[in-house]
């Protein structure tokens, strides 16, 4: 406290006047104390000085990770950009981070995704966790700008095939998703591109151009936006590409989940190897559940229900609609199939996903004293197999292990059943799609049912086998093998002229074809289980 006392100051402030002799009278003062005291408060007085800087400086430690990132300037103005504060209305670029400021924002994004950082996020579930990493607001800041570019596939035309394909548009820069207004706002300073007069361009993500079909289809417009300003802001940036796509249509018919759903997806999508967001409209949740483990090896992130996200999210890059080939066949192409996958490697891909073991029928033979298996199956419907007890038995006396099962909802359940199978037998439908699942070098055996059928039961099945590197059988039947046969007089164009009803369209072809039943005759159809035999001998 002297030391408070000598180096009090003086109450009444000297004046500029010359002669001022404040200079010898201080050195007097301080003449009267002791050496010792005045030794004493020069330490204290340093000591309070040094725990001051120490303590302003361990503040500045403490709070510089959220004033630093929070307030900075860009390089070209003096303004400061609120960098992790909540959105304002308009998008403010954001410059480069000094090495510093990088290793600053490095560690708030371990704080926010690290469970081991944060305990808070160890208890969460890991969705949740996925969620929190990719909150934008929280951790990303905008991403380099990148040239707007969009290119519309709108070629539906494929001769030798009558289903046209939808259009499919692909992206490239800033692209805002908002669900909620079933819109995809593209920044494209120059307008350029496939958009009306009013700069839109709509949409239906299905892939399938089914004039009966498309008005049940979610309508998704692209607009064209001059700058981000007239856009919505994100409220989550996705550093992967996005596909958008509906599963309306036919899907739960196993044939048109593959050919109008998961094939086109696997064409848009394989070559990203799982690093791509699936948006998916006209969401069906028990569709998504059915196929999720074909979905995760498309996509390492959980689907997001178009028809209920209220967010708005941003990507730099993605597709509207997906690119498909014809059904079950797939061919190069620069556009629909610019990668040139093929049916082989869709069965490979499936094989993965399910975790399929066979890759390849059993060996046959007196060593091996295997028999093959056989797979028939069994339709409840139409088309059924009148005399399936009979056909299953002269299968098991011709040396098959015979199977006889219904396709179910189970897909990875019976898909195990038709890997298990060195041949697959069924009468025209859906489910010979489940042919996907055989080995490679299997056979298929299908039976197609009376009405000039052979385009159908080519392209659907028969060329989709070969192309998978199945063995291929077709077994024809006659007209005294089809219930058509008690329903019209033999005279009847169905049985002179079957060709006029596919000049009715499908719905003739499904009123009069595909509603017989068929009754194999057992000796004319032994033949073709021989030939089965042999290709698996082969």
């Amino acid at each position: 406290m002297a030391s408070s006392t000598a180096y009090s100051r003086p109450s009444k402030p000297p004046g500029p006047a010359a002669g001022d002799r404040r200079g010898p009278r201080l050195a007097k003062e301080l003449g009267k104390i002791e050496p010792k005291k005045l030794g004493i408060g020069l330490v204290a007085g340093c000591c309070l000085a040094l725990l001051t800087y120490l303590s302003f400086a361990r503040l500045f430690a403490i709070y510089s990770p959220v004033f630093v990132p929070l307030y900075r300037r860009s390089t070209d103005s003096s303004a400061l950009v609120l960098r992790n504060a909540p959105p304002a209305t308009t998008t403010v670029p954001v410059t480069e981070a000094p090495p510093v400021e990088q290793k600053i924002e490095a560690e708030e994004q371990k704080d926010v995704t690290d469970p081991e950082a944060d305990p808070n996020m160890a208890n969460l579930p890991e969705a949740s966790r996925k969620d929190e990493q990719e909150d934008p607001a929280a951790t990303k800041p905008a991403a380099a700008a990148t040239e707007a570019k969009i290119t519309c596939d709108e070629n539906g035309v494929d001769e030798g095939f009558p289903y046209a394909r939808p259009p499919v548009c692909e992206l490239a820069g800033d692209i805002r998703i908002s669900p909620k207004e079933k819109t995809m706002y593209f920044v494209n300073p120059s307008g350029a591109g496939p958009f009306d007069a009013n700069g839109e361009k709509k949409i239906r993500p299905f892939a399938r151009k089914d004039d009966f079909l498309l008005p049940g289809v979610v309508e998704v417009t692209i607009k064209s936006v001059s700058s981000p300003e007239a856009a919505p802001q994100c409220t989550r940036r996705h550093d992967v590409p996005v596909v958008v796509f509906s599963v309306a249509g036919y899907t739960d018919n196993f044939f048109h989940d593959n050919t109008d759903v998961l094939i086109p997806l696997f064409l848009t999508t394989a070559h990203l190897k799982g690093e791509v967001q699936l948006l998916i409209t006209n969401f069906k949740p028990w569709w998504v559940h059915k196929f999720t483990p074909l979905l995760k090896k498309l996509s390492n992130y959980d689907a997001i229900n178009f028809d209920k996200d209220e967010g708005v999210h941003c990507f730099r890059a993605g597709h509207l609609g997906m690119y498909r080939d014809r059904d079950l066949i797939i061919s190069p192409h620069p556009t629909r199939n610019p990668h040139n996958y093929s049916m082989v490697d869709y069965n490979r891909f499936l094989r993965r996903a399910f975790a399929l073991p066979r890759d390849a029928p059993a060996v046959l033979g007196e060593e091996t004293g295997a028999k093959p298996k056989m797979l028939i199956i069994e339709r409840k419907g139409t088309r059924k197999l009148l005399n399936l007890r009979e056909v299953s038995a002269m299968c098991e006396q011709l040396g098959f292990a015979v199977t006889v099962a219904e396709a179910g909802a189970d897909v990875r359940g019976f898909a195990e059943r038709v890997n298990a199978a060195d041949v697959l037998l069924a009468v025209h439908g859906a489910g010979l799609t489940n042919q996907i699942f055989l080995p490679t070098g299997a056979v298929l055996v299908q039976i197609v049912p009376w009405g000039k059928m052979d385009w159908m039961a080519t392209n659907f099945y028969g060329q989709p086998a070969r192309d998978m590197r199945l063995r291929y059988v077709e077994y024809y039947v006659s007209e005294e093998e089809t219930t058509l046969k008690d329903k019209y007089p033999r005279d009847h164009y169905v049985f002179k002229d079957p060709m006029r009803i596919h000049g009715g369209g499908w719905p003739a072809i499904a009123e009069i074809i595909m509603k017989q039943d068929v009754m194999v005759n057992m000796t004319r159809f032994k033949p073709f289980l021989l030939k089965a035999l042999d290709e698996l001998q082969e």
